[in-house]
């Protein structure tokens, strides 16, 4: 069983399955083979748009590297919120961001990373308010996440950073929607219909984790973070890290980066 020739990356994440792909109706290992197919629809997408991708990454490296105090600023709701959370949070232990430089403005609050907030993420207005509170502005890159690319809450985020003079980053699987509009760099990760109508927690999801991926990886690298293709700034909070630290410090002696 195969849907690599009748699958389509273009059109809506909400667009149904044909009738032959519906997973509730496969045998297990059926039904799991059928998802890993569909979830490695993610990669052309992203290959698609890998040159929107650098001129984003780009972008957010150039404005956040001109202070010392400028903020990495990430915006959803639900899915994409959560998936957003994962990829900041990781860089402080990983890259030794500062806590002060990095923000989370999240439909429904820091409840809503583990459950849903009803209605939350229709306000465009809480959006927009969020925003206003942590007084973000012109040293700020704000990354606005949807994969309908139309949540009012991240756009209500997304339009108040553009009036702030913030650099905005929209990330959407859907074309033609508004968050691609209503930002500096639209991405557009084409993934297309889910095997499971409407639930972008899996195809749309992953696209998203791995365009997070590359656009925050590529900054801390071009920040001088890595050496020598090694977490250098690492903060080594266990003892699997401390013995890490240890061998990215011999590494390092034997083998100096130009770079530090």
């Amino acid at each position: 069983m195969g849907i690599k020739n009748r699958e389509s990356n273009e059109g809506s994440t909400e667009a149904l399955p044909e009738n032959d792909l519906h997973v509730d109706k496969l045998q297990t290992s059926d039904a799991l083979s059928l998802m890993l197919e569909s979830q490695a629809g993610a990669i052309p997408a992203l290959q698609a748009a890998l040159p929107a991708i650098e001129k984003a990454a780009n972008a957010a490296y150039h404005k956040l590297s001109m202070t010392s105090h400028g903020r990495l600023i990430y915006a959803g709701a639900g899915t994409s919120a959560r998936i957003g959370f994962q990829d900041g949070a990781e860089l402080l232990p990983t890259f030794s961001w500062p806590k002060s430089r990095i923000e989370f403005l999240i439909a429904g609050g820091q409840l809503a990373l583990l459950g849903a907030i009803e209605n939350a993420e229709d306000d465009a207005d809480a959006g927009a308010t969020d925003f206003a509170k942590i007084e973000a502005g012109v040293d700020d890159v704000v990354i606005g996440l949807a994969a309908s690319g139309q949540t009012p809450y991240t756009l209500g985020v997304m339009s108040a950073a553009q009036n702030a003079g913030a650099i905005t980053i929209g990330i959407a699987n859907n074309p033609d929607t508004p968050l691609l509009k209503a930002t500096s760099y639209p991405i557009l990760l084409a993934t297309g219909g889910e095997i499971i109508a409407g639930s972008t927690r899996l195809k749309a999801g992953t696209s998203q984790k791995i365009c997070l991926n590359l656009i925050s990886n590529i900054i801390m690298v071009k920040m001088g973070f890595v050496a020598n293709g090694m977490m250098v700034a690492m903060v080594p909070t266990n003892e699997k890290l401390r013995r890490r630290r240890e061998q990215i410090d011999i590494s390092l002696s034997k083998h100096p980066s130009i770079n530090s």
